[in-house]
């Protein structure tokens, strides 16, 4: 990643024997008054032990593999019931500032939790003006209070308003930490207003709820000596209704939950561990597990040579961890496509910056794993796209893997370096490598003839500064394109924003010796790295570059976030037939 570093993350998922699918297994109940789901969290399946095994035993700098850490199973039932009559753990109530309003006689004046608080004798409303809770977003209490079927209530703030996907994905968060401090096995989560949801919407809203709780609930623990193993076993979900398209929805929810903990996993593990050859086996395992519609080509160093990717293996070429340029390919299991896609993710499993090495303050050298965030995006959406199993489109899904290390052989500032379509370009900068590995993972995309191509990488602090460490920016020239993608992020509930492209800002990438250097000056530079990609894109072909250095990684949970598998995965599905 260029200049101007914050901090990011990127890594990889691994499998070993005693793990269960991620793909949270699917169950229905049988009864008239609820559905149940069960999902169990964890990345790996256990057909793909001993590949990963394999892959593991390469790699011993430090001794370090993941721990053998047996899924928690987390059941959810969807149910119609009196909130009174629900027994268990915790009864938690999402409420909105509108909820919390109380009559001349400090009494709710909300339905819900006048019922509540009748039932309790008025201990809800007194315990809440105590904890000064008025349901702001990010307020909750857990309270411990008599007269209920469950043990306790909680009171979990959704703002001024809830309409949104991240509201209710939050929600789901913030019952499963809740969850997690009381050691609570069983939960309930009810909305103290859904009276104004259509039928759609609740469909949407029990799913971000779910997929929330999956997603709070779950914690890479594999590389821990210790850990504690979450006690959540059921969470029922009150008065969003029951059904066959509630069951589709969590099953989505499912698939989509899976594949965000694939991603994250591959961030969070170390580059000792996640080398270039590990990141090709492991989208190699997606492609034998969803065999039916996935199909792997993983080209070494040589064959990518012969493919005249001189920029791809410039970068590569100072570690002793050779590169492996990934390739897997989804085409739907009946009928033909009608459009193809592809989706392009950054793969630097580790950058220490080259000759310009990473120093100071801010470098955040410490971690470059999460340089692969782009990566972990694409081939989480590989996953899910391999589950759901989308009709009517085509979709490749391209990494250009390697690392970017310092030694006699490696890349030199100064150095002129030729893309695949012979496009020559001097290397002013060797930490703005990134870019000089998408050049040639993006002209091998347009060579696969897709109509429209996404790419995402942790590509520049430039960008964070602009947008902060939760907005990814977008830069595309096409705004059709735009409108579909930002569809897709509404429904995610990722934060996505759209950045100029200032055509003027290219003098700056202009070389005395080479068609272009890699970088310009400091100002505007998530503009200019977006106008560098733009060269080795087909004009023919629809593109869009999503810089998400900012929303990669959360530091302040110090842990990957999976950024933009879930905006990946609606947009291939709007794509589809």
């Amino acid at each position: 990643m260029a200049a101007i570093i914050v901090s990011l993350a990127s890594t990889l998922l691994f499998a070993s024997s005693s793990r269960s699918s991620p793909s949270l297994v699917f169950r229905k109940l049988q009864s008239s008054a609820s559905l149940r789901v069960s999902f169990a969290v964890s990345p790996f399946c256990s057909r793909r032990g001993s590949l990963m095994a394999h892959t593991l035993a390469r790699a011993t700098l430090g001794l370090t593999l993941p721990a053998n850490i047996d899924a928690p199973k987390v059941s959810f039932a969807a149910k119609e019931i009196d909130v009174t009559e629900w027994k268990g753990d915790i009864l938690a109530v999402g409420v909105t500032e509108k909820d919390m309003v109380k009559d001349d006689n400090s009494k709710f004046e909300n339905s819900i939790l006048k019922k509540l608080d009748s039932q309790l004798g008025g201990l809800l409303a007194e315990a809440s003006s105590e904890e000064d809770f008025t349901g702001k977003a990010g307020q909750s209490t857990v309270l411990r209070l008599p007269g209920l079927g469950s043990k306790r209530v909680g009171l979990i703030g959704l703002g001024q308003s809830a309409s949104t996907t991240a509201a209710f994905r939050g929600l789901g968060e913030a019952v499963a930490a809740a969850a997690k401090a009381a050691r609570a096995s069983d939960v309930a989560i009810v909305l103290a207003s859904s009276e104004g949801l259509s039928a759609e919407s609740k469909l949407g809203t029990a799913s971000a709820i779910a997929s929330g709780t999956v997603l709070g609930l779950y914690e890479d623990n594999r590389y821990k000596s210790e850990s504690k193993k979450p006690t959540l076993k059921s969470v029922d979900i009150l008065g969003l209704g029951t059904g066959p398209e509630l069951e589709k929805k969590l099953k989505y929810a499912e698939d989509v939950s899976s594949a965000v903990i694939f991603g994250r996993e591959l961030v969070n593990s170390p580059a000792n561990v996640l080398t270039p050859a590990a990141l090709a086996e492991e989208a190699s395992k997606i492609a034998s597990l969803y065999s039916d519609v996935l199909s792997a080509t993983i080209l070494n160093a040589e064959q990518c040579k012969e493919l005249k990717m001189g920029s791809y293996l410039a970068v590569a070429a100072a570690s002793a961890n050779p590169p492996h340029f990934i390739h897997l390919c989804y085409k739907p299991p009946s009928g033909p496509s009608k459009v193809k896609l592809a989706l392009v993710g950054k793969g630097l499993t580790f950058d220490s910056g080259g000759y310009n090495i990473k120093t100071g303050p801010g470098c955040s050298i410490e971690l470059m794993k999460f340089d692969m965030g782009g990566s972990a995006a694409v081939l989480g959406a590989a996953k899910a796209i391999g589950q759901i199993k989308p009709p009517g489109v085509e979709v490749h899904f391209i990494v250009a893997a390697c690392e970017n290390m310092i030694s006699g052989t490696g890349m030199r500032p100064g150095d002129i370096v030729t893309a695949s379509n012979g496009k020559t370009i001097e290397v002013n900068n060797t930490d703005a490598e990134g870019r000089l590995t998408l050049a040639d993972a993006l002209l091998y995309a347009c060579d696969q003839g897709v109509d429209k191509i996404v790419d995402l990488a942790t590509l520049t602090g430039a960008c964070i500064v602009a947008l902060g460490p939760s907005i990814a920016g977008v830069f595309t020239p096409s705004d059709d394109l735009a409108k579909e993608v930002f569809a897709a992020s509404e429904v995610s509930g990722e934060k996505l924003w759209r950045m100029p492209m200032e055509e003027s800002y290219w003098e700056s990438m202009k070389s005395g010796v080479a068609d272009m250097v890699n970088t310009g000056g400091r100002q505007g530079g998530a503009i200019t790295a977006a106008l560098f990609l733009k060269q080795f894109v087909d004009e023919k072909v629809k593109w869009m570059h999503i810089d998400i250095a900012g929303p990669a990684w959360n530091e302040k949970k110090r842990t990957a976030t999976g950024f933009g598998i879930s905006t990946l995965v609606e947009w291939v599905l709007k794509n589809s037939s």
